[in-house]
């Protein structure tokens, strides 16, 4: 009988210890631009849409407020972003890439190869865990 208290028998371990193993490799690729993992992937967002509300980034990102508004004062102070209160509605809060941070595109454009290469998986098995793992999530956000 398989024992359900095990550490092996976890499916959440393996995906802790990839996810932590990632963004280790992340860090390392991401040394020249002066980002962290998180503030790379608010990037690829705005690198695409220019300007989104906190909300939208959340969204977008999986991330909360809590863990968004102190990266995003980080990024603002390295010139990456800016933030601005809409005047319609101050609740909402505008956020934008600045010139500086449009310029750094092109310094990552090699940062997903260089992960793909340190993975090592071939192109059907990057697409297959990419689907079963956006399945999980839709599946355990939908399960709220």
């Amino acid at each position: 009988m398989l024992n359900a208290l095990k550490l092996e028998n976890q499916l959440c371990f393996p995906l802790y210890a990839a996810s932590k193993e990632v963004i280790r490799h992340y860090k390392n690729v991401l040394g020249d631009l002066d980002m962290t993992y998180t503030q790379y992937i608010a990037m690829l967002i705005l690198w695409e849409k220019k300007s989104v509300t906190v909300n939208e980034l959340g969204s977008f990102l999986y991330l909360d407020s809590g863990t968004l508004t102190p990266m995003l004062k980080k990024m603002e102070s390295k010139k990456l972003i800016t933030r601005t209160r809409s005047e319609m509605d101050e609740r909402k809060v505008k956020v934008e890439i600045t010139e500086f941070g449009q310029s750094l595109k092109a310094k990552a454009e090699s940062i997903p190869e260089k992960m793909s290469i340190c993975m090592k998986l071939t192109k059907e098995e990057g697409e297959t865990l990419y689907k079963l793992l956006y399945k999980l999530i839709n599946t355990l956000q939908n399960d709220e």
